[in-house]
C-alpha cells in the first residue's frame, strides 16, 4: 500500500473512491447516489487545491487503485489560514487495516510542514470506528453537534473533534 498526495491523473479514481465511500458508508454527508460526482468536477478540485499552500487531498493506493483518502480544506481568511477542516473515506472492505491511522500520519507530516496549526473535523456520534480512528489520531471531541443530519429518518448527533499541532 502506498499513501501519497494526488495527482491530477488521478481525477476518475478519485471521483470512484467519493462515490463508492458514500455509498458503503451510513454516515458520510450525502447519501448513496446523492451527490453527482465526475471526473473533471474532481480534475478541477485537485487543480484548485494544488495551488493553495493550505490544502491538500491524500490517498491510499492499493494494487493501482485507490481505497482511502482524507481531504484537507484550509481556512480561507488570514484569521483562519492556520486551520484545516477533514473529510475522510476509506472503502469497507479496507476498514480496520491502519489505513486512516496512516492517512493521518501523513496529514500530520504535511499539516506542519505548512504552518497548519489546528485541524478539525466533524462525526456522527454513533460513528464508533471513526470516533476511535480520530482520538488514536489525537484529535479531541471539542462540542456537540445536535440534530446536525437526518440519517434514514432520524436526527443524529455529531461531534466536532479538534487538534492542535
Amino acid at each position: 500500500m502506498i499513501i501519497r498526495h494526488i495527482k491530477p491523473a488521478d481525477a476518475e479514481a478519485l471521483a470512484g473512491l467519493i462515490t463508492q465511500a458514500e455509498n458503503e458508508s451510513d454516515y458520510m454527508l450525502f447519501e448513496p447516489g446523492e451527490r453527482k460526482t465526475s471526473a473533471e468536477a474532481q480534475g478541477k478540485r485537485i487543480e484548485a487545491i494544488q495551488k493553495e499552500d493550505h490544502s491538500t487531498i491524500i490517498v491510499a493506493e492499493k494494487d493501482s487503485r485507490l481505497i482511502g483518502f482524507v481531504m484537507a480544506i484550509g481556512g480561507a481568511a488570514r484569521r483562519n489560514k492556520h486551520s484545516a477542516y477533514l473529510v475522510a473515506g476509506i472503502l469497507s472492505e479496507h476498514r480496520g487495516q491502519g489505513i486512516g491511522t496512516k492517512l493521518f500520519e501523513e496529514l500530520d507530516r504535511w499539516a506542519r510542514k505548512h504552518d497548519i496549526h489546528r485541524l478539525e473535523l466533524t462525526v456522527v456520534i454513533r460513528n464508533q470506528a471513526g470516533v476511535s480512528l480520530y482520538k488514536k489520531a489525537g484529535f479531541q471531541i471539542e462540542g456537540t453537534k445536535k440534530h446536525s443530519l437526518l440519517i434514514n429518518g432520524e436526527f443524529v448527533d455529531e461531534y466536532y473533534m479538534g487538534k492542535l499541532l
